[in-house]
């Protein structure tokens, strides 16, 4: 059996105390290491929770998670945040960069928090990250100076930076045209070939999703379809 970056089992996440509304009603899921997985469904499905739970940015109301091996229930918030630190990549549909900063400096942050000064072999994976994302010829202008494709692609490169083993993202392509969409999603297939890194995407385009080696929908907070698509 291959070795598993997420192992799920009964998470359920309910909101409210006084009018209780139940989101995810006891989710089972495993997915595989070095994966493409789609996570499809409408809005209001539940999908985006169940990101939140995988990614620890949310607690489940019940249930275990286990993350690459690693039981994150007994876990506190400062043992999460390094968990997160070191393991998680994250895309969302907005790029999140800080706009006072140019791309390559965007694409360091994470290291920086993590580590402080900027190790000679971290810039140099840096402009390695820069060079595969087709971004070498704008790596030293400002956030606001890029296009938005440009600007997905620095939040890709900044999400690769310390190395995660699982990315997670939600609608990453959600702001994009058609084009760009087809880029992004070519460049995230190729990093999980050439990475081997794991890869678990949120989004509500089926024909999007149809490219995963996976897809997953989630439909009224319950795993409704599963089928592997390679």
């Amino acid at each position: 059996m291959a070795d598993l970056a997420l192992k799920l089992r009964g998470i359920e996440k309910t909101y409210g105390k006084t009018v209780i509304t139940k989101v995810l009603h006891g989710i089972d899921l495993d997915i595989e290491a070095d994966a493409f997985t789609a996570i499809i469904g409408q809005s209001g499905s539940g999908k985006s929770t169940l990101m939140n739970i995988i990614g620890t940015l949310d607690q489940p109301s019940a249930g275990d998670i286990e993350i690459f091996g690693v039981k994150t229930h007994t876990m506190n918030k400062t043992t999460l945040a390094k968990l997160r630190n070191e393991t998680i990549g994250f895309i969302f549909q907005h790029h999140y960069l800080l706009p006072e900063f140019t791309a390559l400096e965007n694409i360091l942050m994470p290291y920086r928090i993590r580590h402080g000064a900027i190790s000679q072999a971290a810039l140099d994976y840096a402009l390695e990250l820069v060079e595969l994302v087709g971004l070498s010829h704008v790596k030293d202008n400002l956030s606001t100076e890029m296009s938005g494709g440009q600007q997905q692609r620095t939040a890709i490169a900044r999400a690769l930076i310390n190395r995660p083993k699982l990315i997670l993202a939600d609608e990453p392509t959600g702001a994009l045209d058609s084009d760009t969409t087809e880029q992004v999603y070519g460049l995230l297939r190729q990093i999980n070939k050439d990475f081997r890194t794991t890869f678990v995407i949120i989004t509500h385009d089926k024909k999007v999703a149809e490219q995963a080696d996976r897809m997953i929908e989630i439909k009224d907070g319950r795993i409704h379809l599963d089928v592997r698509l390679d």
